[in-house]
Formats: structure tokens, C-alpha cells, sequence
């Protein structure tokens, strides 16, 4: 058994990661931070937690040395506290945005402030299993990509790492409100969210700068919120290389995630879940991924859909740490999702 904590855990990542933590075999939750909810019940802001755990939040000051630290503060905050998180703890998984990108400039035009942990910058394996699966088994730093960037880079990964598209991606994600936080504002109350699809970032949104870094190409994204709790999809377009057909786009795709555990392709010609779709993922650690080719136009769509709190977040971590420890990935990650909801 390892002794985790969670810092942040108050919040909707926080509350996924206690969800799985609790549960899993190889792991003993031994801190709930929470700087708002010191000393109250966990179950009373994660009801689905009720009977499942007696766990008191406590302040950062209650947390003595453990084997894994989970940082799901808001941006900004991580960077702060990094270095008393490192001192305290043998790894720690950061799922805030402050240590996702390795380019302080690009950090800067993104977040609109200056890193304030530089020197770590290189020091953090991103969390994506799919492409970092060897460096993550050696990791004492991880950082978990956004939610739409993990989409989007597993949506288009196979052909851009292959050279069947041109170096470009065009990306049209949505994303649920959960996205925005448990301590969202104004705009993600039930009366101003419910029946919009409101387009809250047309340019510029953070998770292009990862998807670019991942990919190795320029990125454009827009973004929309929808009405949905959770879920994220993304819609990728692309233009092929001349003599790329689907023959070949489907061949990048199950080469690339045949063995991956938590990648499905989803290839059907008819039927109403034909495409990815997010609400059958909802509670489960999977990346649906699929696509639609116009040969004679040379345009390639792909669709990527998963649960932004866990393959988006919390899953994601989790699968890290089992990386790290040589433990089956699967383990404590076993939801399939639910269908109908």
C-alpha cells in the first residue's frame, strides 16, 4: 500500500480522484486538502462518497511525508507550492495547467502571467499513457494534459505521427460544465447554461498550445460549452497527403491502439453511437476515437470523446500512478460507463 493525497479535494477533479482512490487496492488515502473545507466530512461535498469513507478534510499544515501527492488546485496555485509538495512527497501528479507546457514564453501568451517555477518546466512527464508510457514508468513528476487536449492528441496522433495529414489541425471541441470547476462564476449557473452552446474561447484557448506541443504542428482550436455536465468531444479536420486513403487512415488507427487499454476505436458504418459520443463514457477512463474521410475532397474528420473528469483528469492520473508503480494499468479503472443515462 502507498499513502496518497489530495490536494484540492474539495473540487469536481479532486472529488473523481478520492472516488477512485478510496476503491483501489494498492492505495491509502491519508490527506484530503482542502483550504475551504478544513475539518468537515468528505462525503458531505462528495455525497456519492457516503459510506464509502469516514475522511475528514484538512489544511496543507496537517500533511505529513507520503508516497504520492495528486495536485488538483486551480491554475496558478500548483506553481506556488510545488517545491513544498516535492519536499514532502516521493512523486507528485500535477492536473493543473501550470506545468504543461515546457516553454516559459508559450506558458506567458496562454496564461497571461509569468511561470513561477521555471527551472521544473522540463522536469514533467506529460500524462498522456498512449505516448509517454516508458518515460511515465520512471516519473516522479507528471503533469496530466486539459481535458480537450488529451482528445484531441489521441484524435489525430496515429496520422500525424505517420505523415498521412498535412501539418495542420483544425480542432472544434465541447466540452460540459463540469469543465469550468466546482467554484465557476456567473456564466455556469443553471439559468445562463442551460440550452446554450456558447462559444467561450473562438481562439486561443489554453489546451491548443498542448495539443501543438504534442503533435509536433501548429494547432488552432475553438471551443464551445454545451449543456452537458461532463463530457468532452472533439471534432479534428485535416487535409491528407496526396495517396492517403481510408484504407490507410484505419490502418494508422488500430496499429497505433490495438494494445492500448483505454483507447476504442469505433469504427461503425450505421447506428446512433457510429461516432464518438461522450454521454456513454461518462464515469469510465476511456478515449473513444473515430473518423469520416472524403476521399475525393481529401479531407479528414476525426472525433474523439471521453470524460472529462477522468480520461480528461482524474482516470488519467490514476493510470499514471499505476504506470509508475508497475501496477496493471486497469486496476481501479474498471468502470465500463453507463447506458442508457
Amino acid at each position: 500500500m502507498i499513502r496518497v493525497v489530495v490536494v484540492g479535494a474539495a473540487g469536481y477533479i479532486g472529488g473523481e480522484l478520492l472516488r477512485l482512490l478510496i476503491g483501489h487496492p494498492e492505495v491509502e488515502v491519508v490527506g484530503a486538502v482542502s483550504s475551504r473545507f478544513p475539518g468537515k466530512r468528505v462525503d458531505g461535498v462528495h455525497p456519492n462518497l457516503r459510506s464509502a469513507t469516514d475522511l475528514l478534510f484538512c489544511s496543507a499544515d496537517d500533511v505529513g511525508e507520503c508516497d504520492t501527492v495528486f495536485l488538483s488546485t486551480p491554475h496558478r496555485a500548483a506553481m506556488t507550492q510545488i517545491d513544498r509538495w516535492i519536499g514532502q512527497s516521493k512523486q507528485v501528479i500535477d492536473l493543473t495547467g501550470d506545468f504543461r507546457l515546457d516553454d516559459t514564453e508559450v506558458y506567458r501568451r496562454y496564461y497571461g502571467t509569468e511561470h513561477a517555477a521555471p527551472h521544473l518546466l522540463g522536469g514533467f512527464v506529460p500524462g498522456i499513457p498512449e505516448l509517454h508510457r516508458e518515460s511515465l514508468a520512471g516519473a516522479d513528476l507528471v503533469s496530466v494534459p486539459g481535458c480537450m487536449a488529451v482528445a484531441g492528441v489521441l484524435a489525430l496522433y496515429p496520422l500525424v505521427a505517420r505523415g498521412l495529414v498535412e501539418p495542420d489541425a483544425r480542432l472544434d471541441a465541447r466540452t460540459g460544465s463540469s469543465g469550468s470547476g466546482a467554484t465557476a462564476g456567473e456564466a455556469n449557473l443553471h439559468a445562463e447554461r442551460s440550452g446554450a452552446m456558447r462559444v467561450f474561447a473562438p481562439t486561443g484557448h489554453r489546451h491548443e498550445a498542448e495539443i501543438s506541443r504534442h503533435l509536433g504542428i501548429p494547432a488552432r482550436m475553438t471551443a464551445t460549452g454545451v449543456e452537458a455536465v461532463r463530457g468532452v468531444q472533439t471534432i479534428c479536420h485535416a487535409t491528407l497527403r496526396p495517396g492517403v486513403d481510408t484504407t490507410a487512415v484505419r490502418g494508422a488507427f488500430r496499429e497505433q491502439y490495438r494494445d492500448e487499454p483505454f483507447v476504442r476505436l469505433v469504427a461503425h458504418r450505421r447506428g446512433t453511437f457510429r461516432y464518438p459520443e461522450p454521454k456513454i463514457l461518462l464515469g469510465s477512463n476511456y478515449c473513444d476515437v473515430g473518423y469520416a474521410v472524403d476521399e475525393e475532397a481529401g479531407r479528414l474528420v476525426t472525433i474523439a470523446a471521453l470524460d472529462n473528469l477522468m480520461k480528461g483528469g482524474a482516470g488519467n492520473a490514476v493510470q499514471c500512478l499505476n504506470i509508475r508503480m508497475g501496477w496493471p494499468e486497469e486496476l481501479g479503472l474498471s468502470f465500463p460507463g453507463l447506458h442508457p443515462v
